[in-house]
């Protein structure tokens, strides 16, 4: 595949899609705000629109504890502010065990053989969006930090190598595949009866009868849906591959300002020698080893009483004590995590500020009438044929304001179900559709970034220039995708 040709003056010509993409990064250096200047023209957006479709400013209705409807913008508004609290502080813990799991000596070690594995600036960029989407397809919040913590080595061992790319590819997994992966929060939750609500459960059995839950081999392991996500992870390389600037062009982490550190120097930070008896219990893993052992006899009994498939028990808050207790066993000596663990803390600092601003957005959405308004539109204008590409493209969109895969879905479920019975569309298949269109908003803001960015040192805008060119490559393939499968597929 050509990539470049030969510039007059000697260098190298990077090719159209590489060119398209700097010119991309140049745009949002210069125009785009950062992560938090996102929330706010956001939140101002949803408002206006709000508005301008008729919703109430002020609005409460009679229940007020227990309504999730009939609000008003401002009180929509407030009442979703703090809805996500219990999101925001598991994602902050994802980043704080995540980080910890990484920066502990053995993973350290693994991250440091694979950051070696790339030969080429190129290459370096492509194998870190097959990381990325790989990782992301097991487990999207492994993905965020893993990926990040590999690109920052590679682009510390590989001359040449633009860490604005190589930062926005590994974020790729949360952009591409990780919906239709193993920790899909939709295919999970329609496969659960306890994580579906009543009303969406009679809406499902409306026309399949049974207990109202869609199992995961009629989302996730369709071979329709497994063979749209290879066939979106195949269209990510290549484009990893296309936009890679040359080395000549390339902004380097020193170009940027960013030190990088050797990944196991700073592994190996905690390991401060005990100066007196009381400084034995930070350094020695007896506790440590035993209370991890508490730990994963629980999440082995956790797994063991799950209803159904075992899929069904990975919730967040089973992953972050997984990768607590990981950390526990993995640093060996309490020191060297609590070391890690603070060095986390800064990466969350992101999360811990602008969640609650998106979880304004999310009310203002979910409790006013304004999400079934833009339903109602979409479903009108819909026919059997075109209904996936519509409610993939709508959801892409709804996923700008909310960034959020499991409650997002929850706001989508009731009607794009009920529509597709109506219209005859295969009710497994409307998940994956979702997922598809879910994932690829995310290559359009700054959310989901938040956790990579933190450790890479980078801002949204260096890197939405090169997410924008993949959303551009990647979201006509989805678009083509679920309309061409849907047709393969029996009703419901």
């Amino acid at each position: 595949m050509t990539t470049s040709v030969q510039a007059p003056n000697g260098g190298t010509q990077d090719n159209a899609i590489a060119r398209l993409a700097q010119r991309f990064t140049v745009w949002t250096e210069r125009f785009l705000p950062d992560a938090f200047g996102f929330v706010l023209v956001g939140t101002c957006i949803v408002f206006v629109f709000g508005l301008a479709t008729g919703e109430a400013l002020t609005r409460t209705p009679e229940n007020v504890a227990t309504a999730t409807s009939g609000f008003g913008l401002v009180d929509a508004w407030g009442k979703g502010f703090w809805a996500l609290i219990t999101f925001t502080m598991q994602m902050t813990m994802i980043i704080v065990g995540g980080y910890a799991v990484a920066m502990s000596p053995p993973v350290a070690r693994l991250i440091a053989r694979l950051a070696q594995i790339p030969k080429t600036a190129r290459g370096a960029i492509v194998f870190t969006a097959a990381v990325a989407m790989i990782s992301g397809y097991l487990n999207w919040a492994f993905s965020l930090i893993f990926t990040a913590v590999l690109a920052r080595e590679i682009a510390r061992l590989i001359r040449g190598v633009d860490y604005r790319a190589i930062g926005a590819m590994a974020f790729l997994g949360l952009g591409t595949v990780w919906a239709q992966g193993l920790s899909g929060s939709a295919a999970l939750q329609m496969a659960s009866p306890a994580s579906t609500p009543e009303a969406l459960k009679k809406i499902i059995a409306s026309a399949r009868g049974g207990t109202g839950v869609i199992p995961l081999s009629d989302t996730i392991f369709l071979w329709q849906g497994m063979a749209s996500t290879a066939i979106i992870f195949l269209v990510g390389l290549a484009m990893a591959w296309l936009l890679a600037p040359s080395p000549e062009r390339a902004k380097t982490a020193e170009d940027l300002g960013i030190t990088l550190k050797p990944l196991l120097a700073e592994s190996e930070e905690a390991k401060i020698r005990s100066t007196r008896p009381g400084d034995w219990l930070e350094h020695s893993p007896l506790f440590a080893i035993l209370l991890a052992l508490l730990g994963f006899w629980y999440i082995v009994r956790h797994f063991a009483n799950a209803t159904g498939s075992p899929l069904n028990a990975l919730d967040f808050n089973t992953i972050n004590l997984m990768l607590l207790m990981l950390a526990l066993v993995l640093h060996w000596r309490p020191l060297s995590m609590v070391t890690a663990v603070r060095s986390g803390c800064t990466a969350a600092s992101g999360v811990l500020l602008q969640y609650p601003f998106y979880g304004g957005i999310f009310g203002m959405i979910a409790f006013t009438g304004l999400s079934k308004t833009i339903a109602g539109w979409l479903v009108s204008a819909s026919s059997t044929l075109l209904f996936p590409p519509i409610i993939a493209l709508y959801s892409c969109v709804l996923g700008i304001f909310v960034p959020s895969g499991g409650s997002k879905w929850l706001i989508e479920a009731p009607y794009v179900i009920d529509a597709a019975n109506q219209l005859h569309v295969n009710q497994g298949w409307m998940v994956v559709v979702y997922d598809l269109g879910e994932a690829s908003a995310n290559l359009l803001q700054p959310f989901w970034m938040l956790p990579t960015l933190a450790i890479l040192g980078l801002r949204a805008r260096d890197v939405m220039g090169y997410t924008f060119a993949m959303f551009l490559a990647c979201f006509p393939v989805v678009l083509v995708l679920v309309t061409g499968f849907a047709q393969t597929l029996p009703f419901p």
